[in-house]
């Protein structure tokens, strides 16, 4: 089946401007759906949860569908296993006290190098506070991911958890997740993931990667700005809440602080719809679990195919260093963001050049400072970041094509 590309760039209002929206790995724009779901949930639900009247049953309503949907979503078991906060860093920031509060010193934490520092400082400034040690683990310079075999020399009886991502934000490499998983839990280590990248363009199936906890951020997805955790329940119930203490005692609001913005909720619950959406345009049938998994899978053979474009273009123009994966035969490793520097042109300087033409890109390290320090570039500069999203269409990969030929001389 053809991907209905004008029917799904028709939900999206901010696409019937100008500009290309080629900056999607720092937050993706959102449908009517969402728009209108946080418009109802301010008009109708804007109470506190737990009251006797409308207004208050609405929102509890609204709540209960956010962390129901999310759990389907994710392919949770409910909505109990389901934490929503105000960014995946923070998040991350709230659990690592949470479960450091149990670790030694002496214990250790494994980060990687391909991390956004939204997994990586929470845990170094964890490890600062409880006189833990920090293991660093690095991606393959052929591969562009981390590997099992290098992982296996840093796991021992002192691990406590390794943190890594399932996608990287500027190399845009896929991570083998669920083996590096099983190598982790063999030594008795929890295993903490930031799916933030990976979670706008492939299905997550929380119980087949076999972590611990999987963060996403609804902003990256089409949803409005927040966080999402998911944790297995025992974990979740046992855990040590750093919360008020007449707060909820269980979950799903045991690690959820002060009042939810209900109207936020809302409009994560219509993201998750819009897959679902999006699914039945593209031709799936069944469950709306199904119905994601189709979305996923015709999104991923519409826009797979745009980013070997770039890619291969940028590929014959002299001098341009592309990190990341380059062939064809190996695009299933990776997300449709690619990343690349020039030696006479400055990132920064590209990304102003872009953004005068009405081409939204980024530059920079993007908040990930280590996988810039293990390719020996500059933190401040960073790289030039393209990242599409499945509402991109071929005749604006060739714009930017086109731009980057003529200021790539």
């Amino acid at each position: 089946m053809v991907f209905p590309i004008e029917q799904v760039r028709g939900q999206f209002p901010a696409l019937a401007t100008p500009a290309i929206f080629f900056d999607n790995p720092g937050g993706t724009q959102v449908p009517r759906r969402v728009i209108d779901a946080v418009a109802a949930g301010m008009a109708g639900a804007a109470s506190n949860l737990d009251g006797y009247f409308k207004a208050s049953r609405d929102a509890d309503a609204i709540y209960n569908a956010a962390h129901e949907t999310m759990a389907e979503f994710l392919g949770g078991a409910s909505g109990r296993e389901i934490v929503i906060g105000q960014s995946m860093t923070m998040l991350t920031f709230q659990m690592s006290r949470s479960l450091g509060r149990s670790w030694n010193a002496g214990d250790e934490i494994i980060v990687t190098h391909m991390d956004h520092e939204g997994n990586v400082s929470p845990w170094i400034r964890l490890a600062e506070d409880r006189g833990l040690k920090i293991r660093w683990l690095p991606f393959n310079r052929d591969t562009w991911r981390i590997e099992p075999e290098d992982l296996a020399p840093l796991l021992g009886s002192k691990t406590r958890l390794l943190a890594l991502n399932y996608a990287s934000n500027l190399t845009g490499s896929i991570n083998p997740v669920t083996e590096l998983s099983r190598l982790a839990k063999k030594a008795g280590a929890l295993v903490y993931v930031d799916a933030v990248q990976f979670t706008p363009h492939g299905l997550v199936e929380v119980a087949k990667l076999e972590c611990d906890f999987l963060v996403c951020s609804s902003y990256k997805f089409f949803g409005p700005h927040l966080g999402v955790l998911w944790g297995r329940e025992e974990f979740l119930s046992e855990l040590y809440a750093y919360a008020v203490r007449c707060g909820p005692k269980e979950p799903p609001g045991r690690h959820e602080l002060g009042t939810p913005q209900t109207e936020l909720f809302a409009g994560l619950a219509a993201a998750a719809d819009y897959f679902v959406w999006l699914g039945e345009k593209a031709g799936s049938s069944g469950s709306r679990r199904e119905k994601i998994r189709g979305a996923y899978q015709a999104a991923t053979a519409y826009e797979m195919p745009l980013a070997q474009r770039l890619i291969d273009a940028l590929l014959t123009i002299p001098q341009v260093q592309i990190h990341g994966i380059t062939k064809a035969r190996e695009l299933f490793q990776r997300v449709p963001t690619v990343s690349f520097t020039h030696p006479r042109h400055k990132p920064t300087s590209l990304a102003r050049s872009l953004g005068e033409q009405g081409i939204n890109v980024w530059s920079g390290s993007n908040y990930a400072i280590e996988v810039l320090r293990h390719l020996g570039l500059d933190e401040n500069e960073g790289m030039l970041r393209v990242g599409l999203a499945h509402y991109n269409t071929q005749a604006e990969v060739d714009r930017i094509i086109a731009s980057l030929n003529k200021l790539l001389v």
